[in-house]
């Protein structure tokens, strides 16, 4: 099955993790150090590969699961948001992974949040937003 890498409400006790939860978790990585990551609305977050941008990439951090295409298909991305678009990654460890990536014509209407160190410590800095596990 493919393996998918979740940055933000996918992962657990976020919004949209029920659509994956009954795969398995194959544990917390890293992204390699070559991404930027941006607030969409303050309600999920958006990866950008850092050359896109002309920034120097850093390590996302996040979940990785082992998820059917079907569900992919079904449940995962009828949920994602439409600044978002399926992607591959590349994780710390060399290997690749799917992933949801902010669409290229999104890239300048966001928050650059990547000096935060991934979607929870953003959201933990947030007054307002609710802190998940």
């Amino acid at each position: 099955m493919p393996v998918l890498f979740v940055n933000g409400e996918g992962m657990r006790g976020g919004a949209v993790h029920h659509n994956i939860a009954a795969h398995p978790f194959l544990g917390e990585v890293r992204t390699a150090a070559r991404y930027r990551l941006y607030s969409v609305r303050d309600e999920f977050p958006g990866m950008v590969e850092a050359d896109a941008v002309g920034a120097p990439g850093a390590q996302v951090p996040g979940e990785l699961y082992d998820v059917p295409l079907t569900t992919l298909l079904r449940w995962f991305l009828p949920d994602e948001p439409g600044e978002l678009e399926l992607s591959v990654v590349e994780l710390e460890d060399g290997s690749a992974a799917l992933a949801m990536a902010l669409r290229p014509a999104e890239r300048d209407r966001h928050r650059d949040i990547t000096d935060h160190g991934g979607w929870r410590a953003y959201r933990a800095t947030r007054p307002d937003a609710a802190v998940t596990p």
